[in-house]
């Protein structure tokens, strides 16, 4: 099994044995294809010298202390974060407290408060619009000059254009919230999930339509109302089941104005309702509506499903190596 990643939540957590390290620099919302790149580099050199592969980001984001009103919604939790970047071979993290005080570093202070002294960098790897330092002052060349100063190589690396989008954390939020999840999938190279703990319905679905598990999301950022083909994980034991998941305010029973995530599973649940899931969101079958009745609603749920299933079927047979759905599948 895979060690965790080691995380540290403050500067003076950060163990001597920290460095020497290869590192990377940012907020890695949603650990996107363009992160995944940075973070592959990373590993390539960490192992290539023997340091440890390594990532600073920040809590919370810079731009809720910097400028709250541009604060972005985020899609993935900490916990979230660093597991997807473990999977990419990250051993650790310092999530730095981002405060007044971090904020007001200078470039230099930077480089030399916390990645000189504090993580003992030896190279230092991001993106092509890295900025940083006192309003940003700081870019790839200046961080290269510093580098040669305080020790550490310094590489970037160009972004990642997938059929012509120009991969961003920004634009799939965007992407998301249109409800276009196989797009979002393309750019993450996973699909894209909620998480959180199962709560309580209002009991309809148990007594006049299908039961359902009810989704508390951690994350920012949802997809637009409808009825997607889904993957549910149990994050307490490892089961999963393929599945229906509706987002939206339920209107057939009143509309709300708190948007819900309730998911059908297409498989028997055996054994005990999971405590914790995952939902993968994997292709939009319909927008939400109101039905006259529950019973009406009830019988699109079942066709919801027969189309769902006839999803995964095409999956398990699809010929091409692939682990996100794809236009043609629809």
């Amino acid at each position: 099994m895979t060690a965790a990643i080691r995380i540290y939540r403050s500067l003076a957590d950060v163990p001597e044995d920290f460095g020497p390290s290869a590192l990377t620099i940012g907020n890695f919302d949603g650990v996107h294809a363009g992160h995944r790149r940075i973070l592959r580099r990373v590993r390539e050199v960490a192992e290539e010298h023997g340091w440890r592969a390594s990532v600073l980001t920040f809590d919370p984001h810079p731009t809720k202390v910097v400028a709250p009103e541009r604060a972005p919604r985020l899609m993935t939790t900490f916990a979230r974060r660093c597991g997807l970047m473990r999977e990419e071979g990250m051993e650790q993290a310092l999530i730095l407290p981002f405060t007044a005080e971090v904020a007001q570093l200078s470039p230099e202070g930077f480089v030399s408060e916390i990645l000189a002294a504090k993580l003992r960098v030896r190279a230092v790897v991001v993106g092509d619009n890295f900025r940083f330092g006192y309003r940003q002052a700081g870019n790839t060349q200046s961080l290269a000059e510093l580098g040669g100063r305080y020790g550490f190589t310094t590489e970037v690396v160009p972004a990642v254009v997938v059929r012509g989008c120009l991969v961003s954390s920004s634009a799939i939020r965007r992407i998301v919230e249109a409800g276009r999840v196989a797009a979002a999938a393309r750019l993450l190279e996973r699909a894209y999930d909620l998480e959180g703990p199962v709560v309580p319905g209002h009991g309809v679905g148990s007594k006049r339509t299908v039961p359902t598990l009810n989704l508390a999301p951690e994350s920012e950022v949802k997809p637009a109302t409808g009825v997607y083909v889904t993957r549910t994980h149990d994050l307490e034991n490892g089961r999963s089941w393929p599945s229906v998941t509706n987002v939206g305010r339920r209107p057939t029973f009143g509309a709300g104005q708190s948007v819900s995530v309730e998911t059908f599973l297409l498989e028997p649940l055996e054994g005990a309702t999971p405590g914790r899931i995952r939902v993968e969101f994997l292709w939009r079958l319909r927008e939400e509506r109101r039905f006259e009745t529950a019973e009406a609603l009830k019988s699109q749920i079942l066709r919801d499903a027969a189309r769902a299933q006839a999803y995964f079927r095409r999956l398990e047979n699809w010929t091409c190596r692939s682990d996100f759905p794809v236009d043609s599948m629809a």
